[in-house]
């Protein structure tokens, strides 16, 4: 199912480059993202950010510097740069710059633990490495060399890009916990915000601001690649607690802003503070319940608009209308250049509003038919390995009815999403398992108002007197914080099945009843 008939875009399609085919939606490579306003306004302002703002003349001059600097680093076509770098200008401006030297970008992010950073970085073996002050990394280039590099820099041979090579690696993980590197073309990352600003009728005048990750590839996409296309503000914020997130929307003047549904629960919650300027707000990274959505608009005014996306699209499969209206427990509607349907178990599609795992396909009809294509497939050991063929699964259980509403149901995978950020049990449980007294441990999600889920431990231990308190500060030295539970208990056993399983979905229901147990 898709969200927009033709005639609802075609004014929008026929605004983008001159030189596409009528009715048709062209995409040129990033390197040209900036081209149109470039041509029509250039002392726009493109950029802003903790250390300040960029106009659009002022961002393609430096990334034509960064694209210098990391050529003169041997950095290559196909190679990658990987970034472990704070939200603000710099980050942006390397982005740009790898992709007009035809490199393929990762972001590596600050929250880690070092180990966490080590893995990622082996994982996809860059060339270069850009890190900033929380960078664990002993090979990555600091922003003093950086800078020097920067100053030095004169631009690079002409290159030839293409839009369909690899460009860009997101990592994710399964259900082992095992991260993966999702590698996307530039035309999948330049997809999203297209379709955004066609079916939204974004211009100018979007001041979009971002409080997650850029050095989440879905960030990047949704910032400066999308206010790019509209000639629009992407304004980069270096806050995500309740004070900091409104005093940047205040001082900025944003109008569209991307949050998580544990921010909007806080927001709500503090009428006091200054959201006056918004326009538009999305939730997303989990699913955002009804009464938060209400709350936020009784405070604030706009109804937040929830989406639904995969690293694997990457990014937006699905968002509510502009405007007010919405549908409970819906998670938006699919985007035109995807199809998107449930599937049952033997691979067969379903009807429109049948329950079963969801897929993702290329639209076949209108100006976005066949612009979308799979993931090239996932980096491993110095080559790309083949995704699965198309219909996408998403591992995820929903509906989609026939005016392209998307529901999700659960998840088939087991992913705790705390906050929007996502959690691997297996991740965690491998941590805990190496404490001494620890004989088996089950990790799960509990729910939660105001973060979605929350992390919870369920432990079987040979010692009745485990100390909680120690196996937290355990997974705080080798874990990000946001993955270490905060519920704990211990059991005589573990709940097992006939082959020597855990049987995981017993696990939530003992967590639940040890809450008393909580603690950081």
């Amino acid at each position: 199912m898709n969200l927009c008939k033709d005639s609802d875009i075609k004014e929008a399609v026929d605004r983008f480059d001159g030189d596409s085919p009528p009715g048709r939606v062209a995409l040129r490579p990033i390197a040209r993202v900036l081209d149109a306003a470039l041509a029509t306004s250039p002392e726009a302002v493109a950029i802003e950010a903790a250390s300040g703002a960029l106009t659009y003349a002022e961002l393609d001059e430096r990334a034509t510097r960064a694209a210098g600097a990391l050529w003169s680093l041997g950095v290559r076509p196909g190679h990658r740069v990987a970034a472990c770098l704070p939200n603000d200008l710099d980050i942006v401006v390397a982005f740009h710059g790898a992709q007009r030297v035809g490199a393929i970008w990762a972001g590596i992010g600050e929250a880690l633990a070092e180990g966490e950073q080590r893995r990622l970085a082996d994982l996809c073996a860059p060339t270069v490495i850009l890190g900033g002050p929380r960078c664990l990394l002993d090979t990555a280039i600091d922003p003093d060399r950086w800078r020097d590099l920067l100053d030095a820099a004169t631009p690079p041979p002409p290159i030839d890009l293409d839009i369909d090579a690899p460009a860009g690696i997101a990592f994710t993980s399964g259900t082992s916990g095992a991260p993966k590197a999702v590698v996307h073309s530039q035309r999948n990352m330049l997809l999203p915000g297209a379709a955004l600003v066609a079916t939204r009728g974004y211009g100018p005048d979007l001041r979009k601001g971002d409080s997650f990750p850029l050095t989440i590839l879905n960030l990047m996409v949704l910032s400066t690649l999308l206010t790019a296309r509209a000639g629009g503000t992407a304004v980069i914020m270096d806050r995500r607690d309740v004070e900091g997130v409104a005093e940047w929307i205040a001082r900025h003047r944003v109008s569209v802003w991307n949050g998580a549904p544990a921010q909007l629960y806080d927001l709500a919650r503090r009428p006091d503070l200054d959201l006056s300027s918004l326009r538009e707000v999305w939730s997303g990274g989990s699913d955002t319940p009804d009464t938060v959505r209400t709350a936020f608009a009784a405070t604030h005014g706009p109804v937040p608009r929830t989406t639904y996306g995969l690293t694997e699209a990457p990014t937006v499969v699905a968002i509510d209308p502009p405007g007010d209206e919405w549908s409970p427990g819906v998670s938006g509607r699919v985007l035109p250049q995807f199809s998107v349907a449930a599937y049952d178990d033997d691979g067969r599609a379903l009807p429109p509003g049948s329950l079963g795992e969801l897929r993702l396909n290329a639209a076949t009809e209108g100006p976005w038919a066949g612009l979308w294509t799979p993931l090239l497939g996932y980096w491993d050991d110095g080559r790309i390995r083949a995704a699965e063929p198309l219909p996408l699964p998403t591992g995820d259980i929903g509906t989609v009815d026939e005016s392209g509403r998307l529901s999700v149901l659960d998840r088939k995978k087991m992913v705790i999403i705390r906050g929007g950020a996502n959690v691997y049990p297996l991740e965690v449980e491998r941590i805990i398992a190496t404490h001494p007294a620890v004989v088996k441990v089950g990790v799960c999600p509990v729910p939660d108002e105001r973060l979605g889920q929350r992390v919870a431990a369920v432990i079987e231990s040979a010692d009745t007197a485990v100390d909680f308190a120690e196996l937290s500060e355990l997974c705080r030295r080798e874990l990000a914080g946001y993955k270490v539970p905060e519920i704990w208990t211990r059991v005589d056993a573990l709940p097992m099945n006939a082959m020597g399983k855990v049987e995981r979905t017993r696990l939530t229901e003992l967590a639940t009843a040890a809450r008393g147990t909580e603690g950081r």
